[in-house]
């Protein structure tokens, strides 16, 4: 995998309290990927990018919800893709450093 595909399969870390939750008892983390991205790739990506091994990959399609705008019209927001990765033991990703 080229490197310009590995840095836009993970699109953002997923911050919700289920993930906090899975991250704390399970040593999980949930990314928002592309929508083309398969298993194999964002196994990769996530190894490569933040120096870890993965055990386990769980990947879910969530689908966008409808929503009214201000003007009453209903809208409908897109379809986009969520990954779980299961980190091994003793391994942790640090999002805090990130933007820097």
């Amino acid at each position: 995998m080229n490197s310009e595909r590995m840095y836009s399969i993970i699109l953002a870390p997923h911050v919700s309290e289920k993930s906090a939750l899975i991250g704390e008892v399970a040593n999980q983390y949930a990314f928002k990927v592309t929508n083309d991205a398969t298993k194999p790739e964002i196994k990769g990506a996530v190894e490569q990018l933040f120096n870890v091994n993965v055990i386990e990959l769980q990947v879910l399609n969530v689908k966008g919800k409808t929503k009214r705008n201000s003007r009453g019209k209903l809208r409908r927001r897109p379809n986009w893709k969520k990954a779980y990765v299961r980190l091994d033991e003793g391994q942790e990703i640090d999002f805090s450093d990130m933007g820097q």
